[in-house]
């Protein structure tokens, strides 16, 4: 018995059409069907958030999300948000305070820091504290992450 169901997704920028099981989670339809693997599987329970993707503009967990509930969406990966160039700020800020190491957790967190100096520009340290609890890192520490994201909201206001 076939149990695929049709999906027309956009992934940065390109619309894709796949038959996939009711049961395929999105970060794993990314992954296995479109090789887009920036986005990773760790605790598949969503508490670590280095699967967190883009899902029509907002950050979601992507082993928490099917693949049909992306249905007719727009999804946005790290690979997307690289490309663009909405990332390099964040990225160079990251390099410059060491605030990556094994680069497992980095994507995810990129995309929440993303989404939190698009969204709260005028963010606190606390602020940052709070927005990036939801993703863990277990090599760098999360004093050089949140540093890094400081520098980003401070440098976006131009001093």
């Amino acid at each position: 018995m076939n149990n695929l169901y049709p999906i027309t997704v956009t992934v940065n920028g390109s619309k894709h059409s796949f038959n996939v099981e009711p049961r395929m989670h999105l970060v794993d339809f990314l992954r296995e069907n479109l090789a887009l693997k920036g986005s990773h599987l760790g605790c598949e329970h969503g508490v670590c958030g280095a699967c967190t993707v883009e899902l029509n503009g907002q950050i979601v967990r992507g082993c928490l999300t099917l693949a049909v509930q992306a249905d007719g969406s727009t999804v946005n990966t790290i690979e997307g948000s690289s490309e663009s160039g909405a990332l390099e700020d964040l990225r160079a800020a990251f390099i410059r305070r060491n605030a990556l190491q094994c680069g497992f957790c980095t994507s995810g967190v990129l995309m929440a820091a993303k989404e939190l100096v698009e969204q709260k520009p005028d963010a606190t340290r606390s602020d940052v504290r709070e927005w990036i609890s939801g993703n863990y890192c277990r090599c760098t520490g999360y004093q050089a992450i949140v540093d890094a994201i400081c520098d980003v909201l401070i440098s976006r206001k131009g001093f």
